[in-house]
């Protein structure tokens, strides 16, 4: 149950009826018809673009399409009131049982909620968090683990197969770059002038682990290749 939804479909309806009887201009194209919250919660629950989209195939001012469609849509028990505002758009006030139907719907479908079949089984891969081994871990690796796995479940609840991917990046070209950004830091704890080149990288996070590695190791690695 999505009552947004089912408004604008209302909205629809109605203008299909004013149309047919000749009130407005027959054929008018209602794809650009929305219904969505007012921008000043004090407009009501809901407002209608309706009368602006149609100003120009209707041949008629704004203000009277809108009148014309509150008028109309009134009519529904679960429009308590249409107010026309502005140069002709409409904010709508819904009776109390119209939210409540929707609590209602929520409580009998349980987890089972909104879940729809859009997605159509289509497979989705959604990688997320995937921090980078090269650097500090921040507050940004948080944030993609909270987004990534509620899009992920968004979309699983939307009918797509979905994948969750955690790319453990421990290997390859990256770490081996790490690894010799690390053996400068250790040659520079050793009191070497170093210079980061190729690449390599040159952030202060690296400096504890070279002194680290010096303490423990000492000059045991000072004048060894890369490849032992």
């Amino acid at each position: 149950m999505n009552l947004f939804a089912d408004i604008r479909t209302l909205v629809i309806d109605r203008l299909d009826a004013l149309a047919a009887r000749g009130a407005l201009p027959a054929g008018l194209d209602l794809s650009g018809v929305s219904v969505e919250s007012p921008r000043d919660a004090a407009h009501g629950d809901m407002a209608t673009n309706a009368a602006m989209v149609l100003v120009r195939t209707a041949a008629m001012t704004p203000r009277d399409i809108a009148a014309l469609l509150a008028e109309s849509l009134t009519t529904d028990p679960r429009v308590a009131a249409a107010t026309v505002a502005g140069p002709g758009f409409l904010n709508l006030t819904l009776e109390p049982g119209a939210w409540q139907g929707v609590i209602r719907a929520v409580l009998a479908k349980g987890t089972g909620y909104g879940r729809s079949s859009a997605g159509q089984g289509t497979r989705v891969n959604v990688e997320f968090v995937s921090a980078n081994p090269t650097g500090p871990l921040h507050v940004g690796h948080a944030r993609g683990a909270v987004f990534g796995d509620a899009l992920a479940s968004l979309l699983d609840h939307a009918g797509y197969d979905v994948t969750r991917e955690y790319y453990i990046n421990d290997g390859g070209a990256q770490v081996d770059v790490l690894a010799r950004s690390v053996y400068l830091r250790y040659l520079e704890a050793l009191g070497q002038e170093v210079a980061f080149e190729d690449g390599t990288y040159p952030g202060d996070y690296l400096i504890p682990v070279g002194e680290a590695l010096a303490e423990e190791v000492g000059e045991a690695w000072e004048d060894q290749p890369e490849a032992v």
